[in-house]
């Protein structure tokens, strides 16, 4: 996570443009507020309302000029502070070093031979921010009574980390001096270079991201202006919109789950010295020693010295990296785009095939995957594919006929087609769904990689285009493959080549036998969940604004900058979840054969 840049600021409460009344700025605050707290506009306005809230955002930047805390000297400076902090809190820091990476910014370098799977760093839980750790310290009492903070815990470390790094007696100042000043997340994008992911299915995402960490900065500028228990915070004086944007950029780049100290539960915690670790391919090899009270780590593979120690981060899509951690990984073999499909309620069959979905645990109507490795379906899409085309007949066979139940449990897999006309119509289907998603882009493959090679870019522009270019890249290979399946099915139903039969020795087999990653396809909708609570949010700080600036609905989750944390002990995610983790707050399409 060293992979960030480090811009120079202004040095802590000097160069102010001007003085800026408290009216003045509550005023403009306010407008933020409603302007953030407005409906989501229809489609094509999304751009609209994006340039409106930038202005008022830039508006209030350009007064609070001058007046964001921020540390003197370089980043680097403070490495052999945080490295000293680290040892004498029994942290390891033998065997590497952080170094500077040119492209991928600051990482750990191995000053030895390190092996694959030897336990090379621990960080023990007192190195921690925790939420634990914020509710003890001076932000607690605005935890206490604050409904947002103790319902997100992303926002409660921000805060946490705004507080700590205002104290020059931290006990994490040599953790927090070395953190970048600046991040490249689309939060940190200009305007023009946000305009490089237009039509994309990430401009979306990144809309979101941005009118959601606006609101939260008004609502919280006015929390912390009124509300009596945050009257000791250091923040009452100076809470500038770059101190947020930095805050939650540090936390949503960084934050990981770990176990509370008794095991009973997960929190988010940011991990000093461990963060340094930059991404590539391969397993999570990251846990939590409940016994020993530590954060471990063992080498993903074998490291010689002088080479650059990396760990996984998780089976995250560009998407995802460029929007949460600011970078865009080339050769990802998780990275996918996402397709909207169900089943129409004007089809004639649909209650049959919404039966036949619900007894497989897949939705009528979802946001799936679309990978960028073979096959491009996981097992659950194909499942959901062959329900939504199949006919009258076969829709009766996995409802009351013979076997019925076990055919069910072999709708994802593969090697078991319904029939060879279901194959077909469900490749034919997809092959024209992509097809017409790669439509909706204004620039092809072609057209983005001579941009990149022929003019000078940003490199949050360079980002953007490739991101781009990914989402492309991933559909036309969906479209080739969808075809070539298209054209093998049809062979076999022209030969009248004999299904292939199962015996219940397979029922067992509930994965897509064709995919590197098997899995069944019975599962929860996990988008269902945070969907739900991004509602129960919004209606809170809609409905509660107004009164003193903060909320007192129960329950209640910020609809704020996505997690991105990655239980520690979690092994490589399925494509399963990873389908069900796809959903978005969009509508979903609703497609008839």
């Amino acid at each position: 996570m060293g992979k960030k840049s480090r811009v120079k600021t202004q040095k802590s409460g000097t160069g102010a443009t001007a003085t800026v009344s408290p009216k003045e700025m509550l005023n403009l605050i306010s407008e933020l507020l409603q302007k953030c707290s407005s409906p989501t506009p229809g489609p094509g306005k999304e751009w609209e309302e994006y340039v409106q809230i930038r202005s008022l955002v830039e508006k209030i930047r350009k007064k609070q000029k001058g007046l964001s805390v921020v540390f003197d000297g370089k980043r680097d400076d403070y490495f052999p502070e945080l490295i000293k902090w680290a040892t004498e809190n029994g942290a390891s820091t033998e065997g590497f070093e952080i170094a500077n990476f040119e492209e991928e910014g600051f990482g750990l370098k191995a000053t030895r031979e390190i092996k694959a799977e030897e336990l090379f760093l621990w960080v023990p839980r007192k190195l921690l921010m925790t939420v634990e750790s914020a509710k003890n310290s001076v932000l607690g009492s605005l935890y206490s009574q604050d409904r947002i903070l103790q319902a997100m815990g992303n926002i409660t470390l921000a805060f946490h980390l705004l507080c700590e790094r205002a104290n020059p007696n931290s006990f994490w100042l040599p953790y927090i001096q070395t953190l970048p000043s600046e991040y490249d997340t689309p939060l940190y994008f200009e305007e023009d270079e946000v305009q490089y992911l237009q039509s994309t299915q990430a401009i979306h995402d990144v809309f979101s991201q941005y009118k959601n960490t606006a609101r939260q900065y008004a609502y919280f500028y006015k929390v912390i202006q009124t509300h009596p228990n945050a009257s000791k915070l250091p923040l009452k004086d100076s809470f500038t919109y770059d101190d947020y944007r930095w805050a939650v950029s540090s936390v949503m780049t960084r934050q990981n789950q770990i176990p509370t100290e008794d095991g009973s539960r997960v929190t988010l915690a940011l991990i000093p010295l461990w963060d340094m670790c930059n991404h590539t391919n391969g397993l999570i090899t990251t846990g939590y020693n409940l016994e020993d009270d530590r954060c471990e780590c063992v080498a993903l593979q074998d490291f010689k010295a002088g080479e650059q120690i990396y760990i996984f981060y998780g089976t995250r899509s560009n998407a995802e990296f460029v929007i949460h951690s600011g970078f865009f990984f080339d050769n990802n073999s998780h990275d996918r785009v996402k397709i909207k499909l169900g089943v129409s309620k004007s089809d004639r069959l649909y209650a049959m095939k919404a039966e036949v979905l619900a007894r497989a645990g897949i939705p009528t109507s979802s946001v799936f995957a679309l990978h960028a490795t073979e096959p491009p379906i996981s097992a659950q899409l194909l499942a959901f594919l062959r329900v939504f085309c199949m006919s009258e007949e076969e829709l009766k066979e996995h409802l009351i006929g013979e076997h019925a139940i076990d055919k069910i449990f072999t709708l994802g897999n593969s090697e078991f087609p319904i029939s060879w006309d279901n194959e077909v119509k469900l490749w034919t289907f997809l092959e024209a769904r992509a097809s017409l998603l790669l439509k909706t882009y204004k620039t092809t493959v072609e057209d983005d990689k001579s941009f990149l090679e022929t003019h000078d870019l940003t490199s949050h522009a360079i980002m953007a285009i490739k991101l781009r270019l990914g989402e492309k890249e991933i559909l036309e290979k969906a479209v080739k493959s969808a075809a070539a399946s298209r054209e093998y099915y049809t062979k076999q139903m022209a030969d009248g080549a004999p299904l292939p039969k199962y015996e219940e020795s397979n029922i067992a087999l509930l994965e897509n036998t064709v995919a590197d990653s098997r899995l069944p396809i019975v599962l929860r909708n996990l988008e269902d969940v945070e969907e739900q609570e991004d509602l129960k949010i919004d209606e809170a700080i809609d409905g509660e604004v107004t009164e003193n600036g903060f909320v007192n609905g129960e329950n209640s989750l910020f609809n704020g900058t996505k997690s991105e944390s990655e239980n520690l002990n979690k092994e490589k995610s399925n494509r399963e979840t990873e389908d069900a983790k796809e959903s978005s707050s969009e509508s979903t399409d609703e497609v008839k054969e």
